[in-house]
């Protein structure tokens, strides 16, 4: 450390072997920053002219670099004592701006690297990263970072595009998930003379620029302007209004006034040729990421209608409709080389733009199936033999959000007619195979949130001969040039969503395809109960219409597996021919599924039913033993009074019988007892006779006597008489 401050040669050598030892060793990045190297390293840098110095300049920003990479504290650190102005007045362009040798583009990428790793916040094991970050990012845009960012990403067109590519990146990293950075970039205005807001010059550079990766670049602002900003989406949304017919050919730099929104229209409805295709592919990017998860901004761009192509016409047409159009433009044309398709990159950009517009948008798939042949072109791409593996993947991805996003009631347009048609044109099994061939190629398993930049070491940069050379996401060595743009549109957020949907698709598809057409099922014949049929009958014919679908699912399955092995056997001879075999077996198979599924759902119900039936006939059963055993009770109580009455009859029978004889007895003694009753009476009635005649005598005795005394006989017999006529009839009667 003490050797930075000595003579020229002894300082750069120290300068060396500092940033050789800083590399990974984390105990002498302590030392070497506490030995104050951040005050010594601007020191040298500003002595040596900045990012128009020399090689050393290099090394002190790769021995920066080495002291702050994934180094919270270290970072912290420097900004609290120095601060960032020092690195701001690197990257601030002084002197001839139009001169750029390689050393000065190798230390503005070295400088613009600083930035990224202090955007970055530090380690990711670190807990502190994410408040780092944030105030990272904060504190550079409040030192007007943007505007230097600007200047070298888009202002400066004789910049190397390494270094517009870089500063565009910074752009893209210091705004992503920063609300405050992002209304800052969209107030942002560039120019000296006539003004233009600095999203509708990076725009610009989208849609004219020749360099792919200075397209990738500019792209990544819109993505990371666009990402979780619904706001800002809506904002962009809201500019795009379709320009008159005769400014729809104007070129893109006569007017720096028109809005955004009307460029981008402009970039998508261009002529047909392969140059305005690609610049059309482009603004697709761009407006994909303006509808990225916002349904707002997604039926805002669904009712642009743009002026019919020919006058004739008459009707407007959707720009979903254009847009289709030219995918299937796009595979008609030639490149220069002679290759079919034109750029690699024009139909998948076109493609995720479409994936991303109709996903969760019903409404977007409507629009999408209202022109018939949309649903027969894309089929036509998923089985073309020229296709690239990402069209076809992705082309199966659109069609399937036809299906599992598709609300229409409408013939020919709802989801069954979908996955018929895909099942009658390219089969269920070849359809599937799109999405496994696309999930294995290696952009697609390597998708990554943020590529991380290759240290731009004096090594990496020894063998740079032109600043054009000098490639910020060291893609020089790539054969296809076309690979960066393709690993941006595979980023792991598209990869998460065409995942996502792969998964459902999958099983919407199933189920749609399997089902009947109509919404109400149609249970077979052989499910219904016969007339008569008891419920053990029935029961037992759904076990063996049940296990006679199980046999036939297996038997289907066997004969899967035998394909399989014929396709592994024979290679791709008759690889579409099994294809087909195994895709319609497969529907076959998911269709005995179902209805065994139904079988044993209606079983199920079955056989509830019947438990609920004897539980109930179990207690009638109950029921009825109580009162058969009430019912015996009362007929023993009834034999009972039956044998009892019987019983009294016999003794009353006995008994006339006995009475009979009785009787006669009776009569004779009564008559017997009359005889000597009588003769009693008789003897009796003698008795009186003679008393009476006894009396008698008395009375006539008396009765002269009477006489003989004066007194009347018969009135006095008379009044005796009545005195006496009562007991003595009373006698008589009785007698």
């Amino acid at each position: 450390m003490d050797m930075l401050m000595d003579r020229e040669v002894i300082r750069n050598e120290a300068l060396l072997l500092l940033t050789y030892l800083t590399r990974e060793a984390e105990e002498i990045q302590k030392i070497v920053v506490f030995e104050g190297a951040f005050e010594k390293i601007f020191s040298i840098i500003k002595e040596e002219g900045g990012s128009d110095g020399g090689v050393v300049v290099q090394d002190c920003i790769e021995l920066l670099n080495n002291l702050i990479r994934k180094n919270a504290s270290n970072q912290i650190l420097l900004r609290e004592t120095i601060g960032f102005d020092p690195l701001m007045s690197i990257l601030k362009l002084r002197g001839s701006a139009y001169s750029f040798t390689q050393q000065k583009t190798i230390n503005l990428l070295s400088s613009l690297e600083t930035i990224n790793l202090l955007i970055m916040g530090g380690s990711e094991a670190d807990p502190g990263k994410d408040a780092n970050k944030l105030t990272n990012k904060t504190t550079l845009v409040q030192k007007k970072i943007l505007d230097h960012l600007l200047m070298l990403g888009v202002e400066s067109q004789w910049a190397p595009v390494a270094v517009r590519c870089a500063a565009l990146q910074c752009i893209g990293n210091l705004i992503i998930g920063h609300s405050k950075n992002l209304d800052a970039l969209a107030s942002k205005v560039l120019g000296e003379g006539p003004q233009e807001a600095a999203l509708n010059s990076i725009l610009r550079i989208i849609l004219r620029t020749s360099s792919v990766q200075e397209f990738v670049a500019a792209d990544y602002v819109f993505k990371s302007f666009c990402e979780k900003n619904a706001d800002g989406q809506t904002m962009l949304a809201s500019t795009l209004i379709p320009q008159p017919h005769s400014m729809t050919h104007a070129p893109l730099e006569e007017d720096v006034n028109m809005s955004f929104g009307s460029m981008l229209l402009q970039g998508l409805t261009l002529s047909e040729s392969e140059v305005d295709l690609e610049t059309c592919c482009r603004a697709a990017s761009v407006l994909s990421h303006v509808m990225k998860d916002n349904i707002q901004c997604k039926e805002k761009v669904l009712h642009i209608d743009l002026e019919a192509p020919t006058p004739s016409l008459g009707a407007s047409e959707p720009l979903m409709h254009r847009v289709v159009k030219y995918l299937a433009l796009s595979s008609s044309m030639k490149s220069k080389d002679g290759k079919s398709g034109g750029n690699a990159y024009v139909q998948p950009i076109l493609l995720k733009m479409l994936v991303t517009w109709l996903a969760d948008c019903p409404s977007a798939v409507h629009c999408f199936l209202d022109s018939r042949p949309h649903i027969t072109y894309l089929l036509e791409l998923v089985s073309s033999s020229s296709a690239t593996v990402f069209v076809k993947g992705l082309a199966a991805v659109l069609l399937g959000e036809c299906v599992i996003y598709n609300k229409s009631g409408e013939s020919g347009k709802d989801a069954f007619t979908v996955v018929d048609s895909i099942s009658q044109k390219v089969g269920l099994t070849s359809y599937f195979l799109k999405f496994d061939e696309m999930r294995k190629n290696f952009l697609f398993t390597s998708a990554r949130s943020a590529e991380p930049r290759q240290q731009l070491t004096r090594s990496a940069s020894a063998g740079m001969v032109e600043p054009e050379d000098v490639d910020g996401n060291n893609l020089s060595d790539q054969k296809d040039e076309d690979l960066p743009v393709l690993s941006s549109i595979f980023d792991a957020a598209f990869v998460n969503l065409v995942k996502s949907l792969e998964a459902n698709i999958r099983e919407k598809i199933v189920e749609v395809y399997s089902n009947p057409k109509s919404k109400v099922a149609v249970v077979p014949a052989e499910l219904e109960q016969k007339s008569g049929e008891s419920d053990g009958e029935y029961v037992k014919r759904l076990k063996e219409f049940v296990e006679k679908q199980c046999s036939e699912i297996q038997d289907l399955l066997g004969r899967n597996a035998s394909l399989a092995e014929d396709v592994a056997a024979t290679g791709g001879g008759s690889h579409s021919r099994s294809e087909q075999g195994t895709g319609s077996d497969r529907v076959h198979v998911e269709t005995l599924r179902r209805d065994l599924q139904e079988a044993s759902r209606r079983l199920e119900l079955l056989k509830a039913e019947k438990a609920k039936i004897e539980s109930e006939a179990s207690m009638y059963k109950n029921l009825a033993g109580k009162m058969e055993s009430d019912l015996k009770s009362l007929s023993d109580a009834y034999n009972s009074l039956e044998q009892a009455n019987f019983q009294l009859e016999k003794e009353v029978r006995g008994q006339n019988g006995v009475g009979s004889s009785a009787f006669a007895d009776v009569d004779a003694i009564r008559a017997q007892a009359r005889e000597e009753a009588q003769k009693e009476s008789e003897a009796e009635l003698n008795d009186l006779l003679v008393c009476l005649g006894q009396e008698q005598s008395k009375v006539e005795k008396l009765s002269a006597r009477l006489l003989e005394l004066g007194e009347d006989v018969d009135k006095l017999l008379e009044d005796i008489g009545d005195d006496m006529g009562l007991p003595g009839d009373g006698e008589e009667e009785e007698d």
